[in-house]
This record gives structure tokens, C-alpha cells and sequence, in this order.
């Protein structure tokens, strides 16, 4: 079976909703993607239909999302569309649901702190990398070689005057 992949890029509608289960954690979310365009004739932006769908995170991607996402953020958001199905007393009902492979702010809008999730190495460092528990977060630990190459060819000048701005986005 195939599944229907799916890029969506909205904002989070509520706060998402972790819930520990049997089989392991969730953290739910829904967002809505609006229509946006710019019309010339009234020289103005012009709202169009919105699309509302349930997110769920499953594992470490929950986590993350719990502790990174609140209502209101920009975001975009990769993964497996279906029809989410139940009975109600109105008799069967369905919505879109996504089951998210990855989520992230949406820097289009904003800017973010990004900070990576240290794992614990299962077998030992290869000779290239650097060492269980090193700090790289200073430039004076780097090492050439190692970390970064600083021979003539790898690195490429650029003169900024002749870079061309631009243009800011409101």
C-alpha cells in the first residue's frame, strides 16, 4: 500500500496534546493552511478558503513537537496523509489527519534556536569524527582535518558590494 505524502505549510490552530500510551507517546496538534494572493486590480491581499487537518507525532518526534510548537506558530509540516473515520450520533464522520514524519517553524516567518539531541553512541567514534562527549560548540576545539578543510581551493571568495540585496518581505 501506498501512502498519500503530503507538505503542508500553515500555522498551529491549538496547543498541542501529548498522551502517553500502550504502545508508545503521541502529541497532537491541528493547523490550518490559508489561501493568500495578492490582487492587483484592488492593490491589497485577499483571503481565500482555509484547510484545517489533525497532525499526530508519534515518539521522540512528539517530544520534540510538545516542547518546541505552541498555538499560533508557523509551521510546516511533512507526512502521510489518510481520512481519520469514526460513528457518531450523527452517524459516520471523517477529517484529514496527518501522520508527520518531520515539523519545523517555518522561517519564512520568524526565526528559531535550534538545538540538536545529543545520542549516545552505540559503537565507537569513526577516526574522522570527533570523540563521545566532545563539546563543538567552540571554535577554538575545532580541529583541521577533522572538523573543517582550509586549503585554497576549498574555500570560495565572495565580495559582498557585488552581492545583490534582497528585497525585504512584510
Amino acid at each position: 500500500m501506498s501512502a498519500t505524502k503530503i507538505t503542508v505549510i500553515g500555522n498551529v490552530v491549538n496547543s498541542p496534546s501529548r498522551v502517553r500510551l500502550q504502545n508508545g507517546s503521541v502529541t497532537n496538534f491541528r493547523m490550518a493552511a490559508n489561501e493568500r494572493w495578492f490582487d492587483s486590480a484592488a492593490q491589497a491581499f485577499v483571503d481565500g478558503a482555509s484547510f484545517f487537518v489533525d497532525v499526530e507525532c508519534w515518539g521522540e518526534l512528539g517530544g520534540h513537537v510538545s516542547q518546541s510548537i505552541s498555538k499560533g506558530d508557523p509551521v510546516i509540516v511533512v507526512g502521510n496523509m489518510r481520512t481519520h473515520e469514526w460513528e457518531s450520533d450523527q452517524g459516520r464522520r471523517s477529517r484529514p489527519q496527518i501522520k508527520a514524519e518531520a515539523v519545523g517553524p517555518n522561517l519564512a516567518k520568524g526565526t528559531a534556536d535550534f538545538a540538536r539531541v545529543q545520542r549516545a553512541q552505540a559503537a565507537a567514534p569513526a577516526e574522522d569524527t570527533a570523540p563521545a562527549g566532545a563539546d563543538l560548540g567552540s571554535v577554538d576545539d575545532l580541529v583541521r582535518g577533522r572538523d573543517y578543510d582550509d586549503a585554497p581551493e576549498t574555500l570560495h571568495q565572495s565580495d559582498t558590494p557585488d552581492l545583490a540585496r534582497e528585497p525585504a518581505h512584510v
